[in-house]
């Protein structure tokens, strides 16, 4: 990385980009950072919010549950919803912020980081409820805070491994992406002016403004000070380092998967199962659930499988409730208020209740001959949590 192309056309050398980043504080860092962290929204903003990128006209049935509002209001959220499907007559709409409660109208949802101990694996549940039966879900609430306290504290190692290095993690880390030591020099030049923002502004900061997304959206906003391919370089290595960290997070911080169950059970709720396919070892384990996701945007590739096993399931009565088919547009709604570079745009297309699959050719005949559908679900699983 001697040279390198910067915005500007001309190339600058591995020094003049360290010299660039700095060691100080500047202005403009405070501006940078004031930026990502701002949960404000402008009209420009809330009008994007309220005007959705797609529209069904034709689709009466919506499923959603499994979808964060992030910083976004609930108001703003079901006008955008309203506007998406004018023809909507019958729905199930349920938020799972990350280990956060968050109801919308009758129902309330979270999705919860737990541990499988008998496959020794870090999982995540989707967890709804009638929202009035939280009334006594003081254990709930506290299992979750304590489960939310890891993403911030995952940032902070996030950062720690790159400025305060581990050597045989970030070995890991260059290993995998080939970055030269001029890379990683200005990766932690950048990580250590972010953790010093952290640090200064630690009080004005809620809790769940803590995420790993936050080194990414930082680093985004230099590129016009670090050109295209450069910011690209060091995103690809950062990363990398993220998931070193997650690899090495010590699991038995977690609640255990059983417990979020039970604890959820008591309180008359329902439990889902996400992304299936990312811990298949999840599809054997006797757990008292209710359904699995089968399809969402980032889990595509065994929608079809994961419809068989469930009927499977099913005929073979694993379970004394029948295992439903959800399906999941994980819609992050941050993601949609600002037209910035630094917008994930996997994230940015997607949008609440919609679920394509239901609707493929292939995938439709296997839910009519596993008797399974979008309306099903919804009717089973809204009479499960109302009764």
């Amino acid at each position: 990385m001697h040279y390198i192309e910067s915005t500007a056309g001309r190339c600058a050398s591995a020094e003049e980009l360290l010299a660039a980043v700095g060691v100080d504080l500047t202005e403009a860092d405070e501006a940078l950072f004031a930026e990502i962290t701002s949960t404000t929204l402008d009209e420009a903003a809330r009008q994007r919010i309220r005007t959705p990128a797609v529209v069904q006209p034709h689709q009466n049935t919506v499923l959603a549950v499994h979808w964060h509002p992030e910083f976004v209001p609930m108001p703003l959220i079901k006008e955008r919803i309203e506007a998406s499907y004018p023809a909507m007559k019958t729905s199930l709409i349920i938020p799972t912020q990350h280990n956060v409660l968050m109801d919308y109208g009758p129902y309330s949802g979270v999705e919860v980081d737990c541990y499988s101990q008998g496959f020794n694996q870090k999982v995540q549940l989707l967890l709804h409820f009638r929202t009035e039966r939280l009334e006594k879900a003081n254990v709930l609430r506290s299992m979750l805070a304590h489960t939310l306290a890891y993403r911030s504290s995952q940032l902070f190692d996030y950062l720690d491994c790159v400025t305060k290095p581990d050597e045989e993690k970030l070995a890991q880390a260059v290993k995998e992406t080939g970055a030269d030591e001029e890379l990683v020099a200005l990766t932690q030049a950048i990580c250590r002016k972010l953790a010093k923002l952290l640090d200064d502004h630690a009080g004005d900061m809620p809790q769940d403004s803590y995420k790993n997304k936050l080194v990414r959206n930082y680093v985004d906003g230099l590129r016009p000070l670090l050109g295209e391919a450069v910011t690209n370089r060091v995103q690809y290595f950062l990363r990398a380092v993220k998931q070193v960290v997650k690899q090495y997070f010590p699991l038995t911080y977690f609640y255990r998967t059983t417990e979020f169950i039970e604890e959820t059970r008591a309180l008359g709720g329902g439990v889902v199962i996400p992304h299936p396919e990312q811990f298949w070892p999840i599809l054997l384990a006797d757990y008292d659930v209710d359904g699995y996701e089968v399809w969402n945007p980032q889990s595509q590739r065994y929608t079809e499988f994961l419809i068989d096993t469930l009927a499977r399931k099913n005929r073979k009565r694993w379970n004394d409730r029948r295992q439903l088919v959800f399906m999941g547009d994980d819609t992050h709604m941050g993601e949609k208020t600002q037209p910035r570079a630094s917008v994930d745009t996997g994230k940015a297309r997607r949008e609440i209740g919609l679920q394509p699959a239901w609707d493929d050719l292939a995938i439709s005949k296997k839910l009519i001959v596993t008797n399974m559908s979008r309306a099903r679900a919804i009717e089973e699983y809204s009479a499960r949590l109302d009764g």
